[in-house]
């Protein structure tokens, strides 16, 4: 393990890694993980029990009983997770830790990237946009995250904390829903764990290269910016596999990797589910 990853990881040993109220493993609803704006929980319950977030059923434990929730950014602090199985039912309410995210600011950037006006462009990026939202909507029946990630990079620093609000060539724009790891211009990139390819472009316009991998029950990472695409759609890879390169294609001034993750419609930073 290098500094620059120890650094990262050490970064995130933030308080409450158990959800307030989470029962034991041998409970019918168990959690662990990172109970905090952006976070996630892990959760092991009855086998293929229907899971309730705040009374909205969203995800199916898989034939083992593991399951994951997340948490945007923005979501409120006050959550009730509740699994149900037959005539069975346990739930346990969650309280969230607010997240700290700062500015960032990005100048440099190419127009185009920003506030596209050219209607072949738009057109192109609408396309794009459809392409990625049922990449997204993929919901592999699999528990891949119930081991927690690796580094999908051996060296790396981060030049931008997931969450911050972003500041391009002076404008305000949206959160910035990915962590910024900068490396070198072709450093290889690989699966932080097992799961299916859903999306593999090597020229997207905002993203450049882009990848996404399923881990189960609708968590996707994405990986940006890359050189190199060295995966394709429909492919299940594994946990250490390379799967691309570092790059500087897309809207990105220098080569580095924005590593990103949703489940379900919700941003999640994908840092919190790093192991050491």
């Amino acid at each position: 393990m290098t500094l620059d990853r120890r650094a990262l990881l050490s970064g995130l040993a933030v308080s409450g890694m158990m959800a307030s109220g989470a029962q034991a493993q041998s409970d019918p609803l168990s959690l662990q993980g990172r109970a905090v704006q952006g976070g996630h929980l892990i959760g092991r319950t009855w086998a293929h029990a229907l899971v309730f977030l705040d009374d909205e059923a969203l995800t199916t434990a898989s034939a083992d009983g593991w399951f994951i929730v997340g948490f945007d950014r923005d979501a409120p602090l006050i959550h009730r997770i509740t699994a149900r199985s037959g005539s069975r039912e346990h739930s346990t309410d969650v309280t969230l830790a607010p997240g700290q995210f700062p500015s960032h600011s990005i100048s440099g950037l190419p127009p185009s990237t920003v506030a596209p006006q050219d209607p072949a462009l738009l057109a192109r990026i609408r396309e794009q946009a459809a392409i990625k939202a049922e990449a997204y909507a993929s919901r592999l029946d699999a528990d891949y995250f119930r081991d927690g990630f690796s580094a999908p990079l051996e060296t790396m620093r981060v030049t931008s904390a997931w969450g911050s609000q972003r500041i391009l060539n002076g404008t305000p724009a949206q959160p910035h829903y990915g962590i910024d790891l900068g490396a070198p211009t072709g450093a290889p990139i690989t699966a932080p764990a097992a799961g299916l390819v859903t999306l593999a472009e090597s020229d997207f316009h905002y993203e450049g290269g882009l990848i996404f991998i399923d881990h189960g029950q609708g968590l996707i990472t994405a990986y940006l910016h890359q050189s190199r695409v060295e995966v394709s759609i429909g492919q299940t890879v594994y946990r250490g596999q390379l799967i691309g390169r570092v790059g500087a294609r897309g809207r990105a001034t220098g080569p580095h990797l924005c590593w990103r993750m949703k489940w379900r419609d919700r941003n999640l930073d994908p840092s919190l589910l790093l192991r050491g």
